[in-house]
């Protein structure tokens, strides 16, 4: 498994390193690193066996650092966690898992999480991760799309599968179920000396992920032996990470976040990943955790922030060095309260299952506010005029293939005509809009479906909700078209409001006549409801579900003429 470089023949592994390094070297010179960096383009590549086993073996750092509520933890060093993988993988081998099966693997935040996903990559298996909060109906389109061969979940979750069809091999994680569920614990017993079945070819499918589904049936994406695991060196350059680090990232497992942040960013970077498991959010208790255990990374969806500002921020003596944000676009006011009470600026990320992160602000760099940053090494990014579909300095964000970017999907597995639509003309495109301005940063403008029009005024609802945040009321918000019988549709905003505010009209009052003391004419909240918001199981908005329930009507709505 060799790679031919311009210094003669080097292994895998010694071209991913060089890449890895030179990133690391300029973590703060981004004219340099993105004019600098070349991605590694192996033709047969491992992560698992040519990148964490060489970097794991005799290594006794801590690689995983997991905490549990009632304050047990473990502490899992490389070396641990190669040896633990290579005995997974053998049993697996043992009960029928070959290259090319698919495998489901539906675990919490723990330790077996982290050795299959290894095990599984030395088979050369194919991973469907799945998040635990789904149901037996999510399960069955998860296994009938993916065409799984294989499952392994909870023991807790073993009853989901009972109605589900088809014929594949049950592995239980924890308990003994009985019936045809196989003990994951078994695999402690099998041979710690693994042999691969041959060369991995870096164009082998190896994870299959189901997006969040905030529009549509959920996609099923493809991604590769180098999309991930190579692709999200840019993801290890964004957040700033550096060996040695301790980082946590919040996310639930079963999505793409999670596996770029809980693995192959942190372990490209040779940090460990931190994990604090809860069963309901406690800012408090995080960030205690935070500076007992001395977390120097910190990524977090734009929920958790916004959780994480309500609470007294000063708690956390020892703030770490860097501080990241991704899933969806932040809220300034948000960035404003984190930099009062840490130091620190949370820079914002873009990326989306389909890739690896594709713009962002990496360390050390000026920070415009509201922007999501430039783009990341290895991609070149072009807003697309939506109706001339040339370049231009608004529209959608999309990835010039002319040199395709290794952080990109295959495509949408088993739909080759949607897979057409999105790489059609040379690009890929993404679905959301932005702007980019003279110095080439990129300001997300929202997703193409939910940017709407007021008065021929285009609307983007990213730009309202932050504004609404900035009041103290204000927890969450979304905004959606309304229709309008003279404007054709104006905005409006269904709210969560903040402890010790009760909704009604009083308090429609106030966050009208913030809105009009702080957005232009054509953008103000003309309508607004009290409301719990629609997510998905990854936590993202679920617009489509507001605006038909807008469109539906019947909850308890205020007008902004009868609240001035």
């Amino acid at each position: 498994m060799t790679t031919t470089s311009a210094t003669g023949t080097t292994g895998p592994a010694e071209a991913f390193r060089a890449a890895r390094d030179f990133l690391l070297a300029h973590r703060e010179d981004y004219a340099r690193a993105y004019e600098g960096f070349t991605w590694p383009r192996p033709a047969e590549f491992n992560w698992a066996i040519d990148w964490f086993d060489t970097i794991a073996d005799g290594n006794d750092r801590t690689a995983l650092w997991i905490v549990e509520e009632d304050g047990t933890e473990q502490r899992i060093s490389f070396d641990a966690l190669r040896r633990r993988s290579d005995r997974v993988a053998n049993w697996l081998r043992a009960r029928g898992v070959r290259a090319g099966d698919r495998l489901v693997v539906m675990l919490g935040n723990q330790t077996e999480l982290w050795e299959t996903a290894l095990a599984a990559m030395k088979l050369r298996a194919v991973v469907i991760p799945a998040t635990p909060l789904l149901g037996p109906a999510d399960l069955a389109d998860r296994l009938a799309r993916g065409r799984a061969r294989h499952v392994v979940v909870r023991a807790e979750d073993t009853a989901k599968f009972t109605d589900v069809p088809g014929d594949y091999t049950r592995i239980a994680v924890g308990g003994t179920p009985g019936g045809d569920w196989l003990a994951y614990e078994d695999s402690a017993h099998a041979d710690e000396a693994f042999t691969p079945d041959g060369p991995t070819r870096a164009d082998e499918p190896l994870l299959l992920y189901f997006t969040s589904g905030t529009t549509a049936q959920p996609k099923l994406v493809e991604h590769t032996h180098t999309s991930y695991p190579v692709g999200h060196l840019t993801t290890m350059y964004w957040i700033g990470l550096r060996p040695g680090d301790v980082h946590l990232n919040i996310s639930s497992p079963g999505w793409a976040k999670h596996a770029w942040s809980n693995l192959f960013a942190p372990w490209n970077a040779e940090a460990t990943v931190f994990v604090h498991n809860y069963t309901r959010f406690d800012a408090a208790r995080l960030m205690a955790e935070m500076d007992r255990c001395g977390v120097t990374s910190f990524c977090a969806p734009p929920t958790v922030w916004r959780m994480l500002i309500q609470a007294d921020l000063g708690a956390l003596r020892r703030p770490p060095r860097e501080a990241v944000a991704a899933g969806e676009p932040l809220n300034p006011e948000v960035i404003e309260a984190v930099r009062r009470a840490w130091g620190l600026t949370i820079r914002d990320g873009f990326g989306q299952t389909e890739t690896s992160v594709q713009v962002a602000n990496p360390p050390g760099q000026a920070l415009k506010t509201g922007s999501m940053g430039r783009p990341s090494p290895g991609f070149t990014v072009a807003l697309l005029d939506p109706h001339t579909g040339e370049p231009a300095d608004e529209g959608e964000i999309a990835l010039d293939l002319s040199e395709r970017p290794v952080g990109l999907m295959t495509g949408y597995a088993g739909d080759p005509e949607r897979t057409a639509e999105v790489m059609a003309g040379g690009y890929y495109r993404t679905g959301d809009i932005g702007s980019r301005d003279a110095d080439g940063y990129i300001t997300y403008v929202g997703r193409a479906d939910d940017v709407f029009k007021s008065s021929d005024y285009k609307i983007s609802p990213f730009e309202l909700e932050s504004a609404l945040l900035e009041h103290e009321a204000v927890v969450e918000a979304a905004v959606v078209p309304a229709p309008d019988p003279l404007r054709l549709s104006v905005p409006k905003a269904y709210v969560v409001l903040a402890e010790g505010w009760e909704p009604g009209p009083d308090t429609a009052k106030a966050l009208f006549a913030h809105s009009r003391a702080v957005l232009a004419p054509y953008k103000r909240i003309r309508r607004l409801e009290f409301a719990d918001l629609p997510k998905t199981v990854s936590g993202k908005i679920r617009r489509v579900e507001l605006r038909e329930r807008t469109a539906r009507g019947g909850g308890v709505e205020y007008r902004e003429e009868d609240h001035r």
